[in-house]
């Protein structure tokens, strides 16, 4: 992690927000944020499948209380009841952000999920070490998130393969996350289960809808199940993905923002 923290210092004045996203990760995991002591006994279930069989528009929904862009997004979050009317609207899954400082995140909340549905839940956080992981596991995920642009810039303790293949060891699957043609080149030529494609740049902050379009028409996605992740705000943006040729589609704010969760979700699972 050395290298990421030498390219932090490198960045100061460039306002990578990438880069302050893997340093406060660093605080938060030598605070014992990870070391939780619940442990749940329920069996995996596998993202992967459940986006495969699903006859609808696969969406992975997201429980999140805020975010860096938009601030606070719910003031209120009871994950039970978000899960519960995420699930009867027709979600394939359900993402749940559990880093605190700039999501206000918890693994309290992934917990409190698991316990109210029967979807695959994906922690999603900035993993940069295997004790992330191993916490993953213990409160009820089935799946993570990594980012590719962490392992290119040296911020995460190991390789990606490495890091995929304790993952699995965990009986956890794994979405890549990638933001550029060259990451997501990467990206399909490794043993993550899934591959995403951010239309949200996490160095600037700025989405592009696009991005989706651009990297899949001019790339193989070499038989990886494609997520488009983040901007979906309206079923025709849903249309517009599905399109140029997303597999599944992962959204959060939009559905977070609305009062009737359950009918939110079906607008986009039906589109």
């Amino acid at each position: 992690m050395e290298a990421c923290i030498k390219l932090r210092s490198l960045n100061e004045n460039m306002n990578d927000f990438l880069d302050t996203l893997a340093m406060d990760a660093t605080k938060t995991i030598d605070s014992g944020y990870y070391q939780t002591s619940v442990s749940t006994k329920q069996r995996k279930i596998s993202l992967k499948q459940a986006l495969l069989n699903c006859k609808a528009n696969p969406v992975i929904t997201e429980i999140k209380a805020a975010s860096p862009s938009l601030g606070t997004i719910r003031t209120q979050v009871n994950p039970k009841e978000i899960a519960q009317a995420m699930q009867k609207g027709g979600a394939v899954g359900i993402s749940v952000l559990t880093e605190p400082k700039h999501f206000n995140g918890s693994l309290q909340t992934l917990v409190e999920t698991r316990e109210a549905v029967g979807l695959p839940i994906l922690m999603k956080d900035i993993i940069i070490v295997a004790d992330q992981i191993d916490a993953a596991a213990q409160v009820g995920a089935d799946a993570v998130l990594l980012i590719q642009a962490l392992f290119d810039r040296g911020c995460c303790e190991t390789s990606v393969d490495k890091m995929i293949a304790f993952a699995h060891s965990r009986g956890l699957e794994v979405l890549l996350e990638t933001h550029t043609a060259a990451e997501f080149q990467r990206a399909v030529e490794t043993k993550a289960d899934l591959v995403g494609i951010n239309n949200r740049n996490l160095a600037t902050l700025k989405i592009y809808l696009k991005t989706t379009e651009e990297i899949l028409k001019k790339n193989n996605a070499n038989g990886k199940v494609i997520v488009s992740e983040s901007g979906i705000k309206t079923p025709k943006d849903l249309q517009f993905l599905r399109g140029v040729g997303a597999s599944a589609f992962l959204i959060g704010s939009s559905i977070m923002l609305t009062e009737n969760i359950e009918e939110k979700v079906k607008e986009f699972v039906q589109a």
